[in-house]
């Protein structure tokens, strides 16, 4: 169980994929531009959260060069980015890694990601069934791990095969940096249990998130292991509830029931995935019941794959529907939302009060004196004044 009154580890998301303020529409919407990705990365620096996700496939920028092309423009952020297995070998990404982890001086997370579109990852040359990729993802990581661990690694498996592997230079971080991981079939869950640290769930309603909880940390105790959890998530968080709902209406204004209906029948006959299925199965692709949970709001899975849900309300409810999930164990949220720019600064300022974060302009000493700054305007221009607040 995690502590409640424990600041909750908030990391966001870097859209890799582009961006924008209505989902499946073309209007307002942005290419993922590096110019744009570095401010956004600069900014949730800034602001205080401790990391971002950047994702991968097709579709996205490749999450290693542009976790690398953004590193020496923040501070402290840490970078979540993925290793695929299969789509190169254990060797070299293992060197990639041990580099990545040197040039950001010990800010790499690694997310383990099997499973996908079985099309692309045909793109991609892997050509296994659901349960034999993590077979291969096993054999895959015991040599990345060797590697990593020891600088050297040998293995004549099924899937992989490595004789006399070296890594030249070692990570900053020992053993190695945190392996994160997301999956909800039962082949997912064991392989989980006995390689990585950090489980990740995507948002499904408080009971079926304990439920997940329960299995994967019995199953990481027959194996000897503690691990952690936690969860990904939109948010559309506004000073109060009504705006917030209506913030969540707008962002799904655009679509058309035929846009929907294209998206699922997609999501159903392209991926294997069984976390896809089990966010399918909180709305079956109808807008009239979206509200799966309190506040848990599915409007988003209707036309984006993967993590399709978020909390909807004001900063008080929505820290309270994070403490349920803090309750359970999850002691990690990897956030987003609509705008990515904009939503940062929304949960920043509005939400982090809420559940004890401090933000790097508090830390700063940056407070209580530029909130009561005032404009004042004279002659044909403007100028503002501070007013410092006694302290």
């Amino acid at each position: 169980m995690s502590n409640p009154a424990k600041p909750i580890d908030f990391l966001w998301f870097i859209p890799t994929g582009g961006d924008g303020t209505y989902l499946g529409g073309s209007e307002l919407n942005r290419p993922p531009e590096n110019r744009y990705l570095r401010e956004l990365a600069q900014t949730v620096d800034r602001l205080g959260y401790s990391g971002v996700l950047l994702p991968t496939g097709v579709s996205c920028e490749e999450s290693f060069v542009t976790a690398a092309s953004l590193a020496p423009f923040t501070e402290k952020l840490k970078f979540l980015v993925a290793i695929r297995p299969g789509t190169a070998s254990p060797a070299y990404y293992a060197r990639l890694a041990a580099a990545l982890d040197r040039v950001t001086n010990g800010r790499l997370l690694l997310n383990i990601v099997v499973g996908g579109n079985p099309s692309e990852l045909a793109g991609d040359g892997i050509f296994l069934e659901h349960d034999e990729r993590y077979a291969h993802a096993e054999e895959f990581f015991q040599v990345f791990e060797d590697l990593v661990t020891t600088g050297h690694a040998d293995l004549d498996g099924k899937h992989i095969k490595a004789k006399g592997a070296k890594l030249g230079f070692p990570t900053i971080q020992q053993p190695r940096p945190p392996l994160y991981f997301g999956g909800s079939s039962d082949a997912g869950i064991e392989f989980f249990a006995g390689r990585a640290d950090k489980y990740l769930t995507w948002g499904e309603p408080p009971e079926q998130v304990e439920q997940k909880i329960k299995a994967v940390r019995a199953a990481a105790e027959k194996q000897g292991r503690e691990v952690s959890f936690g969860i990904r998530l939109h948010f559309i968080v506004r000073e109060t509830d009504e705006e917030a709902w209506e913030a969540a209406d707008k962002l799904i204004s655009k679509l058309s029931d035929e846009t929907i209906a294209k998206a699922q029948a997609h999501f159903a006959t392209e991926s294997d995935s069984v976390g896809q299925r089990r966010m399918a199965a909180l709305h079956n692709g109808r807008r009239d019941k979206l509200e799966v949970s309190p506040n848990l709001w599915a409007g988003i899975g209707l036309v984006r794959s993967g993590a399709g849900t978020a909390l909807v309300g004001s900063p008080k409810t929505v820290a309270a529907r994070l403490r349920e999930y803090q309750e359970l164990g999850i002691e990690t949220v990897i956030g987003s939302g609509y705008p990515h720019l904009e939503e940062a600064y929304r949960v920043a300022e509005l939400l982090f009060p809420e559940l004890g974060i401090v933000r790097e302009e508090q830390r700063a000493g940056f407070g209580n004196e530029f909130a009561t700054a005032k404009p004042i305007f004279g002659g044909g221009g403007h100028a503002t004044v501070r007013a410092v607040a006694a302290s």
